[in-house]
């Protein structure tokens, strides 16, 4: 007779714990893109350390760790429900997982918590952009075709006092709002969509959802279908949505500063790989990986509504500016066509690879 101590033995409780992560790995919440390219190029080895500082569900750090044994991960993630991912991870990876909260501004104090020294490690993994548990979320406010409120701050609640996209829509001049959609979201028709916009503060009340955002947009847009660069249907407002996440997360001097410092931490001989999804951040790549390197050079807008939490250390910059990137590959690496038809997300990914060499 099967006994209840039986039942939940430790034998029984490990199995059931094995098929709950092979279940989570074979439907996560958000599929890596171009993970087996990311292997080769990383070459992960035996003791070796990894920065992913895009961790999200972990996806590719779990490629990492399963392809040489005694592999650590530092896993840094801005938002709390990547970071809930990351604890998960760190349980199922005991001693490998290093789980980080915070925004690549905020990296410098966390890796000093722990007594991680620049020049200390292996490889660096940046997955840039949102992730699908972002779009996926509409309370999170970054998806067109999930209504929720207009928050778009990949950080959460963290910082109270940072302005969501209804309070810059709510607040900002038209030529600013103009510029953010012109500069962040390469949008075409912005002067006509700002304009919409303050007359919408007038005319009924501010913008607070995303639906009301997008049906906006939508109804001034001179475009009665758009697609993509697979041809694929486009949404008029996915430029504008774009820009403004952007805008609230201070994305380009987020990962301008990201990118200083992955230099810093790595070792001479440690490759970096990115992923990018639009030409604005592949554009703050390339320069780095070329050496122009110059603090807010990635944002040609001030940011007097966004939460710039940190200042650049001089010194980093300019040891930087100094430093020499070897790139790998002539021409940018992008995903299989039978990756795209399975994640169509992955459509305009890029991934670029270089050594520190200096």
């Amino acid at each position: 007779m099967l006994t209840l101590r039986g039942i939940f033995s430790n034998s029984y409780i490990r199995r059931m714990c094995a098929v709950a992560c092979k279940k989570v790995e074979e439907n996560p919440p958000h599929i890596p893109v171009m993970a087996t390219e990311v292997i080769e190029q990383l070459k992960p080895e035996e003791n070796q350390t990894f920065l992913d500082m895009t961790f999200g569900a972990g996806g590719h750090s779990r490629k990492i760790l399963k392809s040489a044994p005694n592999i650590k991960i530092l896993a840094l993630d801005r938002d709390p429900k990547a970071h809930e991912y990351a604890l998960e991870f760190a349980r199922e990876y005991p001693e490998q997982v290093v789980p980080l909260l915070g925004r690549f501004s905020e990296l410098p104090q966390l890796l000093k918590e722990r007594n991680i020294k620049f020049n200390s490690v292996d490889g660096v993994l940046f997955d840039f952009g949102c992730s699908s548990m972002q779009f996926d979320i509409g309370e999170r406010g970054f998806s067109i075709s999930k209504n929720g409120p207009l928050d778009m701050r990949m950080d959460g609640t963290r910082f109270p006092d940072q302005p969501t996209a209804a309070d810059v829509l709510a607040k900002a001049s038209e030529e600013d709002i103009y510029k953010i959609i012109k500069y962040y979201g390469e949008e075409k028709q912005a002067k006509k969509i700002a304009r919409v916009i303050v007359e919408a503060r007038y005319l009924f009340k501010n913008l607070t959802t995303t639906e009301q955002l997008a049906d906006l947009v939508n109804s001034v847009s001179s475009d009665d279908y758009r697609v993509d660069k697979l041809q694929r249907h486009s949404h008029n407002a996915t430029k504008t949505f774009q820009a403004l996440r952007i805008f609230v997360n201070n994305e380009l001097n987020e990962i301008n500063y990201g990118l200083i410092l992955a230099h810093r931490y790595l070792k001479i001989g440690g490759r970096i790989v990115t992923i990018t999804f639009h030409s604005l951040e592949d554009t703050v790549v390339k320069r780095q990986l070329l050496g122009n390197v110059l603090e807010n050079s990635a944002n040609p807008l001030p940011l007097k509504y966004s939460s710039v939490t940190y200042s650049i250390n001089n010194d980093i910059v300019m040891g930087v500016m100094d430093s020499n990137w070897k790139s790998l590959h002539k021409h940018v690496i992008v995903p299989k066509y039978e990756e795209v038809e399975i994640n169509p997300r992955s459509r305009s990914a890029k991934l670029r690879v270089a050594v520190k060499v200096k």
